[in-house]
């Protein structure tokens, strides 16, 4: 009896090299996002997450390892994939509910053209992403309450957060950036941000692996003229000039000390404790 014997071709230098920084990335990214999960108590036993998705590399990325997590979490929660359809003119609506299906995920689409009211309202050549984005988070809370969400999972990421702060510095006059978590102002929903310690080239990274479905994030044609893109290109330039900074600014919003700022309303400089060492117990009581 004729046997074959079928050899395989053993990898390549660089294909070795490339599946090991892949299967680093994808390490990376999940630790990062139970790292997130579990210092700022993102998620409990028996929450119902809704993902928000937009089509863009992160909100897949933030579904995709949640997923995972969630599989082998101490805790056991439930996901729901929510995409809005904002009715942008070009808007490929068949993408993201042919995924979901995919993947059994479940999932619900909501068709509401905020696309039109942003239109006749913001003047031509102004930027929208501001009205797009309140009424976008409306539509998105009435939804969680539809579902029972107990949480609301965005995929902004570590570079998100830091091009926000520096736009509230430079342009909006305070010290400010997006929280890891956040309740509503209603009290009614808990907004959460799992990707908070995640960097935005290792979810491009790992989006090209995962071979997401991407869908373009500039159909209502802002984007040109954003002061986030601005921010986003100076965080660049300052990684390249000085490797390493944008990491000890991340730092900077994990150790805030109030004391040594201007803010009367989160440092009580009227009743100075009378020792250095009773700051701390103080800056414990401070509200932010």
């Amino acid at each position: 009896m004729d046997q074959t014997v079928i050899r395989m071709q053993p990898k390549s230098n660089e294909e070795r090299k490339a599946s090991y920084e892949a299967n680093k990335l994808v390490k990376r990214l999940r630790r990062l996002v139970g790292e997130a999960a579990v210092d700022y108590d993102m998620i409990a036993g028996s929450d119902k997450v809704m993902v928000c998705m937009s089509g863009g590399k992160d909100s897949y990325a933030l579904l995709d390892i949640l997923t995972y997590l969630r599989d082998r979490a101490p805790v056991r929660f439930d996901i729901v994939a929510v995409n809005l359809d904002q009715k942008h003119p070009g808007y490929p609506a068949h993408v993201l509910p042919e995924y979901l299906a995919r993947q059994g995920v479940p999932y619900r689409i909501v068709e509401q053209d905020t696309y039109s009211v942003v239109k006749r309202v913001i003047p031509e050549g102004r930027t929208m992403c501001s009205l797009c984005s309140r009424l976008r988070r409306g539509v998105l809370y009435r939804v969680a309450r539809e579902l029972g969400a107990t949480k609301i999972a965005l995929g902004h990421h570590r570079d998100d957060i830091l091009e926000t702060f520096l736009l509230n510095l430079f342009f909006g006059g305070q010290l400010k950036a997006m929280p890891p978590k956040l309740r509503s102002d209603d009290g009614r929903h808990v907004v959460i941000r799992p990707l908070a310690y995640c960097e935005e080239r290792d979810l491009a990274a790992y989006a090209e692996l995962r071979q997401f479905p991407i869908i373009p994030c500039n159909l209502c044609g802002s984007q040109d003229n954003l002061k986030r893109a601005e921010m986003k290109a100076l965080l660049r330039e300052w990684e390249r000039r000085h490797p390493g900074r944008v990491e000890t600014m991340v730092n900077a919003l994990r150790h805030v000390r109030a004391s040594h700022l201007l803010d009367p309303e989160a440092f009580d400089f009227v009743g100075l404790p009378p020792s250095r060492s009773q700051y701390g117990s103080q800056l414990q009581h401070a509200e932010f």
